[in-house]
């Protein structure tokens, strides 16, 4: 009953939210943004799910759930990619669409070539850059890879949002990759329902 009557009051905190904020409305998705599942939202797919927004334009929108870790370990995927052996970098399942295409995300300090820029800091890559990155590090490099990713039609995500199944909240490229995937989507909920400082 507590759990039911948490859920219930998640929800309505959820949507009197997204009615006062703007970062609710559809006209703010864009690539780059992180994409919060409404405590309501049942699809099996995107239940407590956070996603990045990795395109978004006429085409429509394509995302990358952060928060869903498999027990698959990457050196197991590419088995032929030497660098990763002996290593525990987990792959992460990005989404219901293209499971068999295997996504690099990647935090730089710089624009490499085979990359492309998500956000300032966050760019998608090939395996030519992690090569470089496992083999040359610096401090604050780091990367992630994803199997698959979702996809949304021209207005669909529109239409999502306007019935209330998703919130929208600015990405912190630390978050991205070094927030505990276990927590990401509940701290998320909590940022977007939060009391803003308006300032004059």
């Amino acid at each position: 009953m507590k759990s039911a009557l948490l859920v219930v009051t998640l929800s309505l905190l959820f949507a009197l939210s997204a009615q006062a904020q703007q970062e609710f409305s559809p006209m703010s998705v864009e690539k780059g943004v992180l994409l919060i599942a409404s405590p309501s939202l049942s699809d099996m797919h995107f239940h407590q799910t956070v996603l990045l927004i990795i395109e978004h334009g006429r085409s429509g929108t394509v995302g990358l759930i952060l928060n869903r870790p498999t027990n698959v370990l990457l050196s197991e995927a590419l088995p032929d990619f030497t660098v990763l052996k002996q290593t525990h970098h987990r792959l992460f399942a990005g989404g219901p669409v293209g499971q068999t295409q295997l996504v690099l995300l990647f935090r730089l300090t710089e624009l490499l070539p085979d990359t492309r820029q998500i956000i300032a800091g966050v760019y998608m890559g090939t395996p030519r850059v992690l090569e470089r990155i496992m083999t040359q590090p610096k401090p604050t490099e780091t990367f992630r890879a994803f199997t698959g990713f979702a996809g949304w039609a021209p207005g669909q995500l529109e239409h999502e949002m306007r019935e209330g199944a998703w919130g929208i909240l600015p990405s912190d490229t630390f978050t991205i990759f070094d927030k505990d995937p276990a927590t990401l989507w509940s701290d998320s909920i909590s940022r977007l329902q939060a009391p803003r400082t308006i300032s004059h």
